[in-house]
């Protein structure tokens, strides 16, 4: 078998397996939806912790507890989260007690190797707030998408009152659906747009990226989502097209945004997660700086 095949069905298989991951994850039930980004959120502060120890020597010296401690800190903001969404609220004090027992439990760490290593460069604890800001602060923000208010609902589906199978099954991660779906489009678009009329490079970070691709890529990505909701109609028409649009922009931001770490690491990818793909923030480096921007969105628009 010539190499360059073997290659596309290795790529192809765990491009397969992702979907499949992601699809069971994001629509099974609320428990699937948080147990999938706890996957995704241990699995980008590991890489992101690495990077950081490539990028500067000093933070690989860290103790373990911090690395321990960063990550379980976050996790518990995650279970705190999950008290908004539906079962999982009827069990708030299950929940909130895990966080807040969780949340001590990381900070405890933290304090012990702080204690175990006073040393420590300053820089380095800033390095590790930056990953709660970079990683579990989006990933938390995620939890509260699941099931997002009524008040987003488009105007046939407060008219019929007790949407139909499918929307029971969409409704509740239909906005992180949204979300992820506009992202792959945005990347799949910009990358086809710029195979073919790329002439004009985007940055330097990112060399492959032209401004036609990004261009195309982000026009296309808002077009087809449009066409989406419109076939869908769970939310109105304009959730859509915001949501679009901030993949498309916000989301060139967070691939930019890791592209340079891992310029700033000296290394191609950031983990090996799947075979021919990269890791987990190669695949949702993007996800990282929309998903805070969409929730900025819902706030702001008082949604």
């Amino acid at each position: 078998m010539p190499l360059h095949l073997s290659t596309f069905r290795t790529r192809a298989t765990s491009a397969l397996i992702f979907v499949i991951i992601m699809a069971v994850g994001l629509l099974w039930n609320q428990w699937s939806f948080f147990s999938l980004f706890t996957l995704i959120h241990f699995g980008c502060w590991k890489e992101y912790q690495a990077l950081m120890g490539k990028i500067d020597p000093s933070y690989a010296m860290v103790p373990m507890t911090w690395n321990i401690g960063f990550p379980i800190l976050g996790w518990g903001g995650m279970w705190l989260a999950l008290r908004g969404i539906p079962p999982a609220n009827d069990a708030l004090a299950f929940t909130g007690n895990i966080g807040w027992g969780l949340g001590i439990a990381g900070l405890a760490l933290i304090i012990a190797g702080t204690i175990q290593r006073p040393q420590i460069a300053r820089k380095n604890a800033w390095y590790a707030l930056a990953g709660l800001m970079y990683i579990s602060l989006p990933w938390f923000l995620m939890i509260l998408l699941h099931g997002f208010g009524d008040n987003l609902l488009s105007m046939s589906q407060l008219i019929s009152g007790t949407p139909d199978t499918f929307h029971r099954i969409v409704y509740p991660a239909a906005l992180p659906c949204a979300l992820i779906l506009s992202i792959w489009i945005n990347d799949t678009m910009a990358y086809l747009v710029g195979s073919f009329i790329g002439k004009t490079p985007f940055s330097k970070i990112s060399p492959k990226k032209t401004w036609e691709g990004t261009a195309g890529g982000a026009v296309l990505c808002v077009g087809v989502m449009t066409l989406i909701g419109y076939y869908i109609g769970i939310y109105k028409m304009e959730v859509w097209i915001v949501i679009a649009a901030i993949a498309a922009i916000v989301g060139t931001l967070g691939d930019l945004l890791e592209s340079k770490l891992k310029r700033m690491a000296e290394v191609k990818d950031s983990g090996r997660i799947l075979p021919g793909h990269g890791g987990f923030l190669d695949r949702f480096d993007s996800l990282l700086l929309a998903t805070p921007a969409v929730y900025l969105y819902f706030l702001l628009a008082g949604l």
